[in-house]
């Protein structure tokens, strides 16, 4: 008999001869052991290279066509130049507490028209309801007597109510913005020059709120420090809360070092500009028209950026069927956006009204709409929806009134005062545009 079949067989070896057992070890990186190797998130890494990230990352912007502030900035930094070489006293305390005080109202009115762009809209009326808005003030308040507080109150809401007619046609009709709020810039005005009657212009009572917007100046220098340091203090509290949130979620937070930079850089622009402000030779102090400007930038800005209807602005301004189908009630966004324009316009009318020493038959016309919505665009927002801050408000009407207050101080006529501002206004658009096509170059879009 042959040596297999010696062979004793067990139940736990059933192999035949033919089929030889054969042992299979699984590969080690098959273990259960081994843990998934987690994605880091960019930013981290940019911000542990210290400043040679943040330079890296500053160049991949620019060259993917981010481009932020950086264009109104350097906007900024040569007309100051330009214009100082022209004339000595362009960076006077005196004149730019009048390029301060003839921002604001105009500013206020382009907060609004920049809720209005990010939904990828333009409103037309804003010009006509800043006069209604003025001449409802000066009606109720001068000409009959209403209590100024109340009287501003209405003028106010007046817009609001106005903003919101506009938005009803144009989210719940159908009617285009463009349409709704052209119509509105021609029936405003009428009904501006009906309020007004035959006298054409209702001057503003001595010491009056409207004359104190634009009149009335802090001259204790202790109020400019103070609301320096309230903004700097406030703006490193908003990012130490805003780092420690993000670090309780597990998400990228800014380093102690970052925000003490950010902190100290913005401290040194407050104290400027508060001790620039209380230069004795010709400035007055802190304009009342600056601090209001700034509180509306501040609340404007945490609504767009900290709030839900702020981010559902963001996301119907860039892709309006994709919101509906997230849920977001689009009709009801646009039309508190346009009531919020209107609103703002109305207040802004009340700056015009207290600039002029009274409201009239013109207020609000000329080239105020051209100035608001250019300064909007200038400052970075897009005229394409989805993309914008608050504070291009500011950005863009400093650029230009400081275009202005240095043409005036030159002697240069209205019409190159034009003519400059709409090269500008041009400019910052074609930017915007190439801006917008080299994203999408960059699969960034």
């Amino acid at each position: 008999m042959s040596d297999l079949a010696k062979t004793p067989r067990t139940p736990e070896s059933s192999e035949t001869p033919e089929t030889p057992k054969v042992s299979i070890e699984k590969p080690a990186a098959a273990e259960p052991s081994a843990a998934p190797v987690p994605a880091v998130d960019p930013r981290l890494l940019v911000r542990e290279e210290g400043f040679a990230g943040y330079w890296a990352e500053f160049t991949r912007k620019v060259r993917g066509g981010e481009l932020g502030s950086l264009p109104v900035l350097v906007g900024l930094i040569v007309i100051a130049i330009v214009f100082q070489f022209q004339n000595s006293n362009f960076l006077s305390a005196s004149s730019l507490a009048n390029v301060a005080v003839y921002s604001s109202g105009l500013g206020i009115m382009a907060v609004g028209i920049v809720f209005v762009l990010l939904l990828g809209e333009i409103d037309l009326s804003v010009g006509s309801v800043a006069g209604v808005g003025a001449a409802v003030w000066a009606v109720l308040n001068v000409n009959h007597g209403w209590n100024d507080w109340t009287a501003v109150l209405v003028a106010v809401l007046s817009g609001m109510v106005i903003g919101a007619l506009h938005g009803f046609f144009f989210a719940k009709i159908g009617v285009p913005a463009f349409v709704v709020t052209l119509a509105g810039f021609l029936g405003w005005s009428g009904l501006q020059e009906w309020m007004m009657g035959g006298e054409g212009s209702i001057n503003t009572p001595s010491g009056s709120i409207v004359e104190n917007l634009t009149n009335y100046f802090f001259e204790d220098k202790a109020v400019a420090y103070g609301v320096a340091l309230v903004a700097v203090l406030a703006y490193a509290a908003s990012l130490l809360v805003d780092s420690r949130r993000r670090a309780a979620a597990g998400l990228p937070s800014r380093p102690t070092t970052e925000i003490v930079l950010r902190t100290g850089i913005v401290a040194i622009l407050c104290f400027a500009v508060a001790y620039v402000l209380n230069e004795p030779s010709g400035a007055r102090g802190l304009p009342l028209a600056l601090v209001l400007f700034l509180a509306v930038l501040v609340v404007a800005d945490f609504v767009a950026r900290r709030t839900t209807f702020g981010r559902q602005v963001f996301a119907v301004g860039g892709n309006p069927e994709a919101a509906r189908r997230a849920g977001i009630d689009v009709d009801r966004i646009r039309i508190t956006v346009f009531a919020l324009s209107g609103m703002l316009g109305a207040f802004g009318g009340l700056f015009i009204a207290s600039l002029s020493g009274g409201a009239t038959k013109s207020a609000g016309g000329g080239n105020t709409l051209m100035l608001v919505i250019a300064a909007a665009v200038i400052g970075g927002t897009s005229l394409f929806g989805g993309r914008g801050k608050v504070w291009s408000a500011l950005l863009g009407m400093i650029v230009i009134q400081s275009i202005q207050q240095g043409l005036n101080m030159i002697g240069m006529a209205n019409a190159i005062q034009y003519m400059i501002t709409g090269a500008v206004l041009l400019a910052a658009v074609v930017i915007d545009s190439v801006s917008r096509r080299t994203q999408k170059t960059a699969g960034r879009a």
